[in-house]
């Protein structure tokens, strides 16, 4: 399935120094997923001592990544 990142996403990712790579980790083996508001989702996952949350829609076989979060402080 095809991953496209929109602007934000990018801008997000690069001012909290997440890569392309975690977010596609996350996606394909989070450790949790919510539903979120307009039919997006929030998949979570604990990479090391950090919680990544990426946002993402999906439709017609391709995944829009909306936004990316960390927390450093996971335990």
């Amino acid at each position: 399935m095809e991953i496209v990142f929109s602007r934000h996403a990018k801008r997000q990712m690069r001012w909290r120094e997440i890569t392309e790579e975690e977010v596609k980790l996350t996606l394909s083996s989070y450790d949790k997923i919510e539903d979120s508001v307009k039919g997006r989702k929030n998949a979570l996952k604990k990479i090391g001592t950090r919680l990544i949350k990426v946002t993402f829609k999906e439709e017609n076989n391709k995944i829009t990544v909306i936004t990316a979060l960390e927390r450093r402080s996971v335990k």
